[in-house]
């Protein structure tokens, strides 16, 4: 039995949705019935239930977006940070391993090769030169791996609080009992909603263009599950449908798929954007994903998942 926490929210969901699938036994666990974010009441709880594995998609993400964390930082701070330390030493305590969702959002950029081969971070892939490598050269563009240190953080700022905590977590955990970090980056599926990547991008009134790896969110909840149960050995894991979009594509395929006849407006640099439709530093970047397949866990491309989801779109009942 696995025991699952935060399972009402839009990462959790797809968890729930892929045991049941896999006729997975579980147990999701609500605050209601247990204050799981307190170390006491968490240790008791596992070593009542004894789950062979513990799936963390809790968390705090600020809605409507990560600006909201900049005016609750307590709340993020204790979520993203405080609570993740206290189910990684529980576990270790009771030694039982856990898989936490964490997010690839503290990184910004990506590592470009020049024409000899040298690669350098760079962390805006929208300053005319790297824009212009990106477009004319797609296969100089690296992401960053699970061994390259996050510079999108309170390390390495600017960053927006979120990214500085989602960051630290994995700093405070790393080592500490038998665990999975799974980073997930931009979720996105067939099924409309306020969280839903493809959702956002045609509800925005103006678009900001740029570049990312994004994750299919029951693609993501499969190959995280994977590698728990090839019982690939422990770590973070870059979990993202290998490949990366501009939003500009993401457009287009919407515009396609859907039969749009929108014009989108895109916003026409950063200083637009952040005077008029953003608080805090966002993160864009590109993860690379190849250290998930060699741990024998495949994810099909991204044009693929985007495809698909696009084929069975589902719209918002209202």
């Amino acid at each position: 039995m696995l025991l699952l926490l935060g399972a009402t929210g839009y990462v959790g969901q797809a968890f729930a949705e892929e045991l049941t699938r896999r006729g997975t036994p579980f147990q999701a666990v609500s605050r209601a019935e247990v204050d799981y974010t307190r170390f006491e009441p968490l240790r008791e709880l596992l070593k009542a239930r004894r789950p062979k594995f513990v799936v963390n998609c809790a968390g705090y993400t600020g809605k409507p977006n990560v600006d909201a964390c900049e005016r609750a930082r307590a709340e993020t701070l204790q979520g993203n940070v405080l609570f993740p330390m206290s189910l990684a030493h529980a576990c270790s305590v009771t030694g039982i391993p856990f898989g936490h969702v964490s997010s690839g959002c503290i990184y910004s950029g990506a590592k470009i090769a020049d024409e000899f081969g040298r690669v350098r971070p760079e962390k805006d892939l929208m300053v005319p030169g790297v824009r212009h490598l990106v477009e004319q050269h797609p296969t100089r563009v690296h992401g960053f791996t699970e061994i390259d240190t996050p510079n999108f953080s309170f390390r390495d700022g600017p960053c927006s609080f979120y990214s500085g905590t989602k960051a630290l977590a994995e700093e405070a955990i790393a080592g500490v009992g038998g665990g999975y970090l799974w980073r997930l980056r931009i979720p996105f599926d067939e099924v409309d909603g306020p969280r839903n990547y493809l959702s956002k991008v045609q509800r925005y009134a103006k678009v900001y263009d740029n570049v990312n790896s994004i994750s299919h969110r029951r693609d993501f909840a499969k190959a995280s599950l994977d590698l728990w149960e090839r019982q690939a050995p422990f770590g973070t894991y870059n979990i993202t449908n290998p490949g990366w979009v501009t939003t500009r594509q993401v457009v287009e395929r919407i515009k396609t798929r859907l039969r749009l006849h929108r014009e989108f407006e895109y916003f026409e640099n950063d200083t637009d954007f952040y005077h008029s439709a953003a608080q805090t530093p966002r993160s864009n970047c590109v993860l690379d994903s190849s250290k998930l397949k060699a741990a024998g866990v495949l994810m099909r491309p991204v044009e693929d998942a985007l495809d698909e989801a696009l084929a069975r779109w589902t719209p918002e009942q209202k």
